[in-house]
């Protein structure tokens, strides 16, 4: 896969955590271990893309 192709991938991932957190909240018994989960993994993709960002100016 090529580094924008990655790039896009990990965008999209990270969109569909923030959709899932969204209606992960909405619930009235909202499972928060579960919710923090999802912002650790979302957080950790968000860090991936920056430095994926940096590397490519770089480029």
């Amino acid at each position: 896969m090529s580094l924008q192709g990655h790039i896009v991938e990990l965008q999209r991932r990270h969109e569909a955590l923030k959709k899932e957190i969204e209606k992960e909240k909405l619930h009235p018994n909202a499972d928060e271990a579960k919710i923090l989960e999802l912002k650790r993994k979302k957080l950790q993709i968000k860090d991936e893309l920056a430095k994926l960002s940096i590397s490519e100016t770089r480029h």
